[in-house]
């Protein structure tokens, strides 16, 4: 695996959404974070802000391009960025970066990267437009 280039001057895309605490209870058998417990967040902080983009409701239809860069520790602090890609007639794609400023050294990190598409639903669950507003906000 290619070694990712270092992180300590680049700064995160989007705004930020999601801020955890890595905790034991997370960890998978190697006593690092379980990566499905980074996505979960992920997909919270995507879920949130597409769900502010569309104003009303949205549901996770697809995740693409999942990139585990490093490891989260237990004690480290998540810090997870949203930012709008493209905006269709009923879905938002969401560029979503999991950042770890890690424990007792505060040094900062990419160390997640993905892309997660919704779908703007109304009342009964069905696909409604997302307004031309959407489209405009936090677009990168």
């Amino acid at each position: 695996m290619e070694s990712p280039s270092p992180d300590h001057d680049a700064e995160p895309r989007g705004d930020l959404t999601v801020r955890l605490i890595a905790m034991p209870k997370d960890t998978n058998a190697n006593g690092d974070i379980f990566g499905g417990w980074v996505l979960s967040q992920m997909d919270q902080a995507g879920g949130i802000a597409a769900a502010e983009a569309a104003k009303g409701r949205v549901v996770t239809v697809a995740i693409e391009a999942m990139t585990f860069l490093r490891p989260v520790k237990v004690g480290d602090v998540l810090c997870v960025y949203t930012a709008i890609d493209t905006v269709g007639r009923t879905s938002i794609k969401m560029h979503v970066e999991a950042w770890a400023r890690r424990f007792r050294t505060h040094h900062r990190e990419r160390v997640t990267v993905g892309t997660f598409t919704f779908v703007a639903i109304d009342e009964a669950g069905r696909p409604k437009p997302v307004t031309l507003e959407a489209a405009k906000l936090r677009s990168a």
